[in-house]
């Protein structure tokens, strides 16, 4: 069973186990293999811990949401128990000239993919967006990145493209944008999920 729901400070750990294994299965090929494999789950869960402490009700544009498994699935390599399997960090967007707001991160591990966790952490993102009155929302990815067709499929819109530079490497990422933010919100209903 799958339980979506806002983020506390005890997922931190659990969310740079994700964040780390969703990097290095995703940029596998794309960024260098000494960059992957130097990213740290401790560091990037000290990050996540002051971004979850950044949400302070719901009025604030912080919104950090995580998916819990009760149940992990035959053959995965992570423990048994409640554990964070996916997740998403959303706010108000750094880039205003694009959108209102951002869904800054989202990441699943391989194991859960393809069960609509995305989808239901996108709209618990875009509905905390919807109650911040952004009207807009969008999302960085990288052009090379072979989830970027989830996003399109969600609605999204190239609306920018820049190039930046990860690990040693000059890469090109694309701002993927729901204009109005409704959708994505009707793209992740329950009945889209269904």
């Amino acid at each position: 069973m799958i339980r979506v729901r806002r983020a506390t400070a005890q997922d931190a750990a659990g969310m740079g186990l994700v964040h780390v294994a969703a990097w290095r299965s995703t940029y596998a090929g794309i960024l260098p293999d000494a960059y992957l494999v130097g990213l740290s789950a401790l560091r990037e869960a000290a990050s996540y811990e002051r971004g979850i402490a950044t949400q302070r009700g719901h009025g604030h544009a912080a919104f950090v949401a995580v998916a819990e498994a009760g149940d992990m699935p035959p053959g995965s390599r992570m423990p048994p128990g409640g554990q964070v399997v996916a997740f998403t960090t959303t706010g108000r967007c750094r880039r205003p000239e694009l959108a209102e707001g951002e869904v800054e991160t989202l990441y699943v591990l391989d194991d859960w993919r393809e069960q609509g966790l995305g989808r239901r952490l996108l709209r618990a993102a875009a509905a905390h967006l919807n109650a911040l009155h952004c009207h807009s929302a969008m999302a960085w990815v990288l052009a090379e990145n072979p989830n970027r067709f989830f996003y399109e499929r969600l609605g999204a819109r190239v609306a920018a493209e820049e190039h930046i530079r990860v690990g040693g490497q000059d890469l090109v990422q694309r701002a993927m944008l729901w204009n109005p933010v409704d959708k994505l919100l009707n793209a992740t209903a329950r009945s889209a999920l269904e």
